[in-house]
């Protein structure tokens, strides 16, 4: 099996395979170049995310400095809209819906290391060969998702549509879709629901409308 099936599979990989280590290298690279860009240089960015990622959906927009991983593995969907410094660790899959926006500092993460540190040093193959290994599990992220800043996402974690996750949080399990969730570790706090509307907050709407209210 290889590597790459390893990871798809949920089963111990080496990091340190060649297959893996050209994926990565490469990427590493377009991360250096992309974050040698300016920002109205369009064409070079979307040129250097299409060679990187796995997919990048139209009108997406990652302000930068970025850091991901493998990048192939990354799935963004539709009008993403990432801030400052979006690291993705995607040794395994990482889904983005469409709309969803990310404040400066989110992290998503997918290896595991193994918990003691004999078994992190090295382990064994079937041949007998010494080796380090670690093992990844998928992150998914529904659509209309807003991250505030410094938010990590944790190997495993499937996050529902139209989500809210609080700055600073650790998103460490599932949340539900529709929910404001926040804290270390995050947990979902209440559902959104029609009371959040701007049109209850009229001092911050000012003379803006919504798009569904009619004109006055």
């Amino acid at each position: 099996m290889r590597e790459e099936e390893k990871i798809k599979a949920g089963i111990l990989f080496s990091p340190a395979h060649p297959e893996l280590k050209a994926i990565k290298r490469k990427t590493h690279n377009l991360n250096v170049d992309y974050n040698k860009t300016y920002e109205d240089e369009a064409e070079k960015r979307a040129a250097i995310l299409s060679e990187m990622l796995g997919e990048f959906g139209e009108g997406s927009f990652i302000q930068g400095p970025i850091a991901f991983h493998y990048g192939i593995h990354t799935k963004i969907g539709k009008k993403f809209f990432g801030n400052f410094n979006l690291t993705i660790q995607d040794d395994a899959e990482v889904t983005i819906g469409n709309n969803c926006n990310f404040g400066p500092n989110v992290t998503i993460v997918t290896p595991i290391h193994p918990m003691r540190a004999d078994e992190r040093r090295e382990m064994l193959t079937p041949e007998g060969e010494a080796k380090s290994f670690c093992y990844a599990k998928p992150v998914h992220i529904g659509n209309d998702c807003w991250f505030g800043a410094c938010v990590t996402v944790c190997p495993g974690v499937t996050i529902g549509d139209g989500c809210v996750i609080g700055a600073g949080s650790v998103v460490t399990k599932d949340i539900p879709p529709n929910s404001f969730a926040a804290g270390v570790p995050c947990r979902a706090i209440r559902e959104i629901t029609e009371a959040d509307s701007m049109l209850y907050k009229p001092e911050i709407l000012a003379d803006n409308r919504l798009k569904n209210q009619p004109e006055s």
